[in-house]
């Protein structure tokens, strides 16, 4: 029991050194060494509970996510405007440092299979959830109209998202609102 202990606590440290280095310095500047320097662990004691630096970044940006998650049990009530507020918040709320190397990430996957992979495995989740949430609001909608309303509303999201980060004087609370309003 204590092993598992010291792994979690460990594995907590390595974590909280990931996002501190993640809000000082960025994308760019977390390193391995830098991860390993700030936790007070060596590279081997990081690769028992990590494959890679970037596994530790997603595992930050998943926790960060989940921070703002209207339904973190997954019972599926959550509406279509929890997920659209929960997306906003995610942008521009404490987090929003975390949502700015999320989405450096996703492009990374135009050049790196395995980022595309994990990017593309969150993004089918987060489809999911809106597909959802739109059948149950409006129960006559088929199930390909609601993957498709959902797949547009969340390429909605994302662009609104990096217009709100090339341009803070955006408003990206009332552009993904309008999301929401009948057509």
């Amino acid at each position: 029991m204590g092993r598992y202990r010291v792994g979690l606590e460990t594995r907590e440290r390595i974590l909280v050194a990931t996002r501190d280095l993640l809000g000082e310095v960025g994308i760019e500047g977390v390193t391995l060494k830098a991860i390993t320097d700030r936790a007070g662990v060596g590279a081997g004691s990081f690769y028992n509970l990590f494959e890679t630096k970037e596994q530790a970044v997603l595992e930050v940006v998943r926790e960060a996510i989940a921070a703002v998650d209207p339904d973190p049990s997954g019972v599926g009530r959550e509406s279509l405007a929890d997920l659209v507020e929960a997306f906003v918040r995610f942008i521009t709320g404490e987090a929003s440092g975390i949502a700015r190397i999320y989405l450096q990430l996703a492009a990374s996957g135009l050049t790196d299979e395995r980022m595309a992979r994990r990017v593309l495995r969150s993004h089918r989740r987060r489809v999911e959830r809106f597909r959802d949430a739109i059948a149950r609001e409006h129960p006559g909608t088929g199930a390909e109209e609601a993957e498709a309303r959902a797949e547009a509303i969340l390429a909605a999201l994302t662009g609104f998202a990096i217009t709100w980060f090339i341009d803070p004087r955006f408003d990206f609370a009332a552009h993904a609102a309008r999301l929401l309003q009948p057509r």
